[in-house]
């Protein structure tokens, strides 16, 4: 993650700022809020501002004044209630904006959680920064042979050395094409003062899908749970698996308790089909299930095996 002086600069004039409210604050989320939290090569995730915390989606729940006297056993009771029976409107009454850098061909994964509010650096207003996203070797795998969109073994050696100066090569000549596009030095200045370049919205169709963009993300509770719900499952795609990783620490320290029953009732446990409960009860009964009879497919089987920790 590379920070220019400006931004430090200007996150911590933010951090110094101190505001009175009569709103509900979370001190763990004050602790972080501004500051860029590092993601991948150059990325990074910044809570910038927050609505509500785990008493708002319970004074959602039972639409009343304030906390009262209840106690926070109560609190997290009604919210692994709400969460185990997948109510969504009391979870949709927080909200969180964040600001994010992250790779171009991750955006385009990202972007099609659509219940979210969302706006991009412009490459039509903006010259991007020259900052690619480069794997580690220890990501960098060949293509899986049972799974189209997913990795397989990972490269090493001589190939892998190959494979990553072929990155770094192709994404500087990209880069370097955009710069003579737009008639341009690594400063921004014009080179050739006698040439206008190519306006900005056409050159950047030179530029490689690992640059970095940037944009600000505000999304409710619960819409912010079922983006962590997929995309910080084990089959993600690693590279944006990164990101909601780092933002489940972020949903830790915004609403703890709802943190906890989200990981209970979605990010831990697995959900069953009628047949597939049929198939589990009789199990339990002792009862000897042919996999051939049991109404699922041999991939339904293979995952209920799975899940069961069963051969």
């Amino acid at each position: 993650m590379s920070l220019t002086a400006d931004q430090n600069a200007e996150i911590a004039a933010l951090r110094a700022q101190t505001i009175a409210t009569h709103r509900a604050t979370v001190p763990a989320l004050e602790e972080i809020l501004f500051e860029a939290l590092p993601v991948l090569d150059h990325g990074f995730v910044r809570v910038i501002d927050y609505m509500g915390d785990d008493a708002a989606v319970v004074q959602a729940a039972r639409v009343s004044y304030g906390r009262g006297t209840r106690k926070v056993s109560e609190d997290a009771g009604l919210i692994r209630y709400l969460m185990r029976h997948w109510h969504s409107t009391p979870f949709e009454m927080a909200e969180i904006k964040l600001h994010v850098k992250l790779p171009i061909f991750i955006a385009r994964q990202w972007i099609r959680h659509r219940t979210a509010n969302v706006n991009e650096t412009s490459a039509r207003y903006s010259i991007l920064d020259k900052e690619f996203y480069i794997p580690d070797a220890d990501h960098l795998a060949a293509q899986s042979d049972t799974n189209r969109q997913g990795r397989g073994a990972v490269l090493e050696g001589a190939e892998a050395a190959r494979i990553l100066e072929l990155l770094r090569t192709e994404a500087l000549h990209s880069y370097q094409t955009y710069e003579d596009l737009l008639n341009v030095d690594e400063d921004g200045n014009p080179r050739d003062p006698g040439s206008d370049g190519l306006a900005r919205e056409l050159a950047r169709m030179a530029l490689p899908l690992n640059i970095y963009t940037q944009w600000y993300w505000k999304i409710d509770l619960h819409n912010f749970m079922h983006f962590l719900r997929l995309r910080a499952d084990p089959h993600a795609q690693y590279e944006i698996r990164a990101y909601a990783e780092c933002l489940l620490e972020v949903l830790r320290r915004w609403v703890p308790l709802t943190h906890a029953a989200f990981l209970d009732y979605r990010l831990g446990a697995v959900q069953l089909s009628a047949t597939a409960l049929t198939v589990v009860r009789q199990l339990l009964a002792g009862e000897s299930v042919n996999p051939d009879a049991s109404g699922l497919s041999k991939r339904e089987w293979r995952e209920l095996m799975d899940q069961l920790g069963r051969p």
